[in-house]
């Protein structure tokens, strides 16, 4: 039976994506990631599509974050992140990731 060790991280690197309402890149695929946050600033709901296809804001997305909410992509998750936003505005989404 293996021992549980902990993932740690001690580096996170800060980006912004600004709003676009096409689907565009929020988090490349990195293959040494350990972790990533998503906040949405834009007053736009974010709509983000986990398996690297293109995002939609009807059925191509897996998560909808409304202005100001979180999201941590999921434990284990290395590939690529897009996202849509309904509509074009002033705000962005902010990531960070661990690696």
């Amino acid at each position: 039976m293996s021992e549980y060790k902990p993932i740690t991280s001690g580096l996170g690197a800060l980006t912004t994506v600004p709003s676009a309402a096409t689907s565009t890149t929020i988090l490349a695929a990195n293959s040494k990631r350990k972790g990533a946050t998503v906040v949405n600033t834009d007053a736009n709901a974010l709509c983000l599509r986990l398996d690297g296809g293109t995002a939609t804001t009807t059925t191509g997305f897996n998560v909808r974050l409304v202005q100001n909410a979180y999201y941590e992509i999921p434990f284990g998750y290395t590939g690529l992140v897009t996202g849509i936003w309904e509509a074009d505005g002033a705000g962005a989404a902010n990531v960070c990731e661990f690696i």
